[in-house]
């Protein structure tokens, strides 16, 4: 029997499980866990009981690439661009028949995600919109990053910031203003200067006490529904408080509390906007006995369908 949180009218979708143990992005190992920890938690059955099909598209490997030295200024370019390759190449094809969850992993994953949904988008027709649930920016290019980890350069990347060579070109660049960062709060001077000189909207937490979550989010919605987008969404287990989601190795007080986050996620729901979806960040080796797994899982049921009512809400269909 179905739960009353999943007796709510919702548009059936085929979602695709895209198993993404980019590992790559960043030191600190252990996000590769990341895609079984999410089949763990349950979420096949999670879709699959609020009606949609699932197809699990198991764990991908990056492309065939030079292994990186030890001591490289970047860390793992040469990986992160074989899976920039492998990501973009499977997000074009699987926008083309449904909904792409991609199951990380380090959040270099979206270099390929959303280049290639991107790529989809361009071919049909139709903008990109991105929203970035995050921490942090993630707006370095390879020069700028003090780290020289990748997961803090995917949104530099697909909006067409110099500086990536030997990754693949970005073909189709999401305009600045067609993104919107939800949930900052540690973003370095580099990032900050860059992000004050271009369009990006952006809202930190800040910016989330004074006025609410939800006002940002539906003005950034309403501009993707008036423009006929697609909309990619990007989901940071850091996007979320430590205390209640620990499971991330950029883990920065005063996040996201879990009832925004499940609003956010309903009211993305509700817009039927929703195109394509990144999980990521998610190091299981750091979670306490699976309850940022479960908990993403069940934000992800959020954003397609689960809630405790249904409730009238406008449509962008």
């Amino acid at each position: 029997m179905n739960s009353v949180m999943e007796l709510c009218a919702v548009t059936q979708k085929t979602c695709f499980l895209i198993g993404a143990p980019v590992d790559s992005g960043k030191r600190r190992a252990g996000c590769l866990m990341g895609p079984d920890a999410y089949r763990t938690a349950g979420l096949v059955e999670a879709l699959s009981g609020l009606g949609h099909e699932v197809e699990d598209l198991g764990n991908l490997s990056p492309a065939p690439h030079q292994a990186d030295a030890v001591d490289a200024p970047i860390f793992a370019r040469n990986e992160t661009i074989a899976w920039t390759e492998t990501l973009s190449k499977v997000a074009m094809d699987t926008m083309a028949r449904g909904l792409p969850v991609f199951l990380g992993g380090d959040h270099s994953l979206s270099l390929g995600s959303v280049a290639g949904v991107a790529d989809y988008a361009a071919s049909v027709g139709r903008p990109l919109f991105v929203i970035w649930l995050d921490a942090h920016t993630d707006f370095h290019t390879p020069q700028s990053s003090d780290s020289g980890n990748l997961h803090g350069t995917p949104v530099g990347y697909f909006t067409g910031r110099s500086g990536f060579d030997g990754f693949p070109a970005v073909a189709n660049a999401v305009p600045e203003e067609n993104v919107c960062m939800i949930g900052l709060r540690s973003v370095d001077t580099p990032e900050r200067l860059a992000l004050e000189a271009s369009n990006i909207h952006r809202h930190d937490m800040r910016d989330i006490d004074e006025n609410g979550i939800a006002g940002p989010l539906a003005r950034f919605l309403d501009r993707v529904a008036a423009a006929n987008g697609l909309l990619h969404v990007s989901l940071d287990v850091d996007f979320l408080d430590p205390s209640v989601a620990p499971a991330v190795g950029t883990t920065v007080p005063g996040g996201a509390t879990v009832r925004e986050g499940h609003l956010v996620c309903e009211m993305l729901h509700d817009s039927g906007l929703m195109t394509s979806l990144d999980l990521v960040e998610l190091n299981p080796f750091l979670d306490e006995r699976g309850r940022t797994a479960h908990l993403m899982v069940d934000l992800c049921a959020s954003a397609l369908g689960r809630r405790v009512f249904d409730r009238p809400t406008r449509s962008y269909n």
